[in-house]
């Protein structure tokens, strides 16, 4: 074959310029003499001539205005539209991905129809133009072992041209039935038109993987991250996606109608509106009300959180502005967000006067305000007009039912009860969550029929453990029977789902129902951050799949920009990821929002110290002594800093309060201290006894940079078959 040059004729066809090159053959831009048109030409090399073949009898019996048109074929080469454009980018916009994944449906319509089914799609596979349009590529259909991907480093595309070796692109965007070597038929192109549109519309791909393998084991055997989409999106994408091709929609015809039908009921918008609602200002003569101020802006908030086409900023971040007194203007500059509710509530006794504005940050003025005097009992409906009035005033449509689509409205006594354990829950320390607990079990005693009271009781009797106050079986063995009797209640109810998945994973080391359990509570739209938030930390990281956990909380920031507890949960993902580097940034940017946050200060000091940065962890660890005095993991961590420093007087007497070993929580002190010390193997068998114990905080602790020497001792088996982990990440 003589190389081909500008100037050189094929035929009728004078080659202009290349486009592309790879391992199959070249790509060039060229002009028809007789018709003086601009064509592509793609020349292959003998050796792929049966590839050459087949595409020219796929495109040739193509006709379609998305597809890719053939004009010609040559001894050696295809003469092709030649497309301005480039490869189909992601994320898009809702309302764009919808546009053109309809056009794509289409072209897979027409090819399915004439009995071709492509079995390479992918983004580097369609072309997007300057008008929007877009044009399928590439009907090589190659099997498995010449898979490859689009060499797309130019603007201009003509057609797809592929380039052994490089199989990963195409890997991972193939269905079960390809990853294991079955038949493919037209719905293994809907599999794969299912992974597209999802990578399309979240700008990441459904089984992400650092190796094609692992790439074809996640297709074969995982669930993809759960979709952030208008609910009827995401239903396409995920039946498109089912494992079994009998799940799936059976044809593209069915998957186009599918989507034309979203397009036309689905809130899609440029630009969503969007709102941060303020804590309610307390205007009672009791301040103790403050409680009750803010239960009822929660409330508002969680109501609007189910509007589909609204973005509302979660609680933590919404309320980090309480008491600051700040222009609304900055705060929705800071939170990101076009509009912010902000009101007030007085109490008399059982009298209330709520008044409520929304404000547009742009100008600072009303779209609306209104002023509620009722009797305290219609607290609820209060709230539900509230939210009615702002999804009017935003032109948004509020889901069918009351704004709070609870199934159960609690007695006034016990939401009352549930109001304050929830201000105290907010505080997260040891302190406020033994008065949550106090009025949660109030709250119960008034109502025993309130579902959600039950499960949040069984969050806090966990937060005792995580706290080191109450032992991990104890607090679990009381956790189970209460979010039991939750589920009893209401078997949906995603809060009780997700502390079954922590206890499932941390405690019982059952990871299968821990996933199970996790993706219950995520069933629902919208997915509560904080089912996000543990999802990714608590069963993720602890299994292995780091890089995951750092996409699903990477994802969701924009939703909480200023909380810092997300923030620390990415920081430690990324620390499990090996992005040291990236995490220690995180964890000062934590530090940045609060300067004692105890759980960042931990985890930068594992940092510094892994980094042999002592006297910056040594600085963090005294911070930590200071906030959290009797905390076995700050005192193990000091005393250890403290003997890097060579001050072993002192360290030896800070150790001293861990005692013998035997309390729950002193096994991990231990671990931390021997760790610090370089004392692997007498780490590794303090690690053993904070896993007998069922120490929550286990798991996670062993991603730590400071145990990477465990990880990759001898003894690592045996701790990952205690927790029932691999052998090896």
């Amino acid at each position: 074959m003589s190389p081909l040059a500008a100037g050189i004729e094929l035929g009728p066809y004078l080659l202009i310029s290349p486009i592309g090159a790879g391992g199959m053959g070249e790509v060039w831009k060229a002009r028809d003499k007789r018709l003086d048109r601009l064509v592509a030409i793609k020349r292959v090399k003998v050796e792929h001539g049966d590839r050459f073949q087949r595409e020219a009898r796929a495109i040739a019996a193509l006709n379609h205005p998305n597809i890719c048109q053939i004009y010609d074929v040559g001894p050696d080469y295809l003469v092709m539209e030649l497309l301005e454009g480039a490869p189909l980018k992601s994320p898009l916009p809702l309302e764009e991905a919808i546009r053109i994944a309809i056009q794509i449906a289409a072209a897979l319509e027409e090819a399915h129809r004439k009995g071709i089914v492509h079995r390479d799609l992918k983004p580097g596979n369609i072309v997007v133009d300057g008008a929007g349009a877009a044009k399928l590529l590439d009907f090589g259909l190659a099997k498995r072992d010449e898979l490859a991907i689009l060499d797309s480093g130019f603007s201009t595309i003509s057609v797809a041209l592929t380039q052994p070796g490089m199989i990963v692109g195409t890997v991972a965007y193939m269905s079960p039935e390809q990853a294991q070597g079955q038949e493919a038929d037209a719905r293994s192109d809907i599999f794969s038109f299912g992974t597209l549109l999802y990578e399309v519309l979240s700008g990441r791909r459904a089984f992400p993987a650092d190796s094609p393998f692992a790439t074809l084991s996640a297709i074969v055997k995982e669930e993809p991250i759960p979709l952030q989409a208008p609910p009827t999106v995401e239903r396409i994408v995920k039946r498109c996606m089912s494992k079994h091709p009998s799940q799936r929609y059976q044809t593209m015809a069915e998957v186009k109608a599918a989507l034309e039908k979203a397009a036309q009921t689905t809130s899609v918008q440029h630009s969503l509106p969007s709102l941060a609602v303020l804590p309610f200002a307390n205007m009672s003569s009791d301040k103790e009300q403050e409680f009750f101020s803010d239960g009822l802006a929660e409330e508002i908030l969680n109501a609007l959180a189910k509007m589909p086409g609204l973005k509302v900023i979660a609680r933590t971040s919404a309320f980090a502005f309480k008491g600051q007194n700040m222009d609304v203007r900055r705060i929705a500059e800071a939170l990101g967000v076009t509009n912010i509710l902000e009101g007030s509530v007085r109490r008399a006794g059982n009298r209330i006067r709520v008044t409520a504005q929304l404000i547009t940050a742009a100008d600072g003025s009303h779209l609306w305000s209104e002023r509620f005097d009722r009797e305290l009992a219609d607290v609820f409906a209060v709230q539900d007009e509230i939210a009615q009035a702002i999804a009017s005033a935003l032109h948004v449509k509020l889901r069918t039912g009351t704004a709070r689509e609870q199934h159960y409205t609690p007695t006034l006594p016990a939401y009352e009860a549930f109001l304050r354990a929830r201000h105290y829950y907010a505080k997260y320390s040891p302190e406020g969550m033994a008065r949550c607990k106090e009025y949660l079990e109030e709250a119960i005693a008034v109502d025993g029929q309130f579902a959600l009271a039950h499960s949040w009781l069984g969050e806090c009797l966990l937060c005792f453990a995580f706290f080191g106050t109450m032992p991990a079986r104890e607090a679990v063995s009381l956790a189970r029977a209460s979010v039991q009797k939750a589920l009893d209640l209401d078997p949906s109810l995603p809060d009780a789902h997700k502390v079954l998945g922590l206890v499932a994973g941390l405690h019982d080391h059952d990871w299968k129902e821990a996933e199970r359990r996790f993706h219950l509570a995520m069933s629902q739209d919208p997915v509560p951050l904080d089912v996000r938030m543990w999802y990714a930390h608590q069963f993720l990281v602890p299994i292995g799949r780091a890089r995951e956990a750092v996409r699903e909380l990477e994802s969701v920031r924009h939703e909480d920009p200023v909380n810092a507890g997300l923030f620390h949960y990415l920081a430690i993902c990324l620390q499990a990821a090996g992005r040291g580097a990236d995490a220690a940034a995180e964890f000062r940017h934590v530090l940045d929002l609060d300067e004692n946050f105890p759980p960042a200060l931990i985890w930068l000091g594992h940092q510094y110290a892994s980094e042999g940065k002592i006297a910056e962890a040594l600085a963090c660890s005294e911070r930590l002594i200071s906030l959290m005095p009797r905390n076995t993991e700050v005192i193990g961590g000091f005393a250890g800093l403290l003997m890097r420093m060579g001050n072993q007087r002192k360290a030896e007497e800070v150790l001293q309060k861990l005692g013998d070993g035997q309390a729950y929580g002193a096994p991990l002190g231990f671990a931390y201290y021997r760790l610090l010390c370089g004392e692997f193997d007498q780490a590794a068998d303090w690690l053993e006894k904070a896993i007998e114990q069922r120490h929550f905080l286990a798991p996670v602790y062993l991603w730590s940079p400071l145990a990477k020497p465990v990880r990759e001792s001898p003894r690592w088996p045996k701790l990952a078959k205690m927790m029932n982990l691999p052998g090896a990440w």
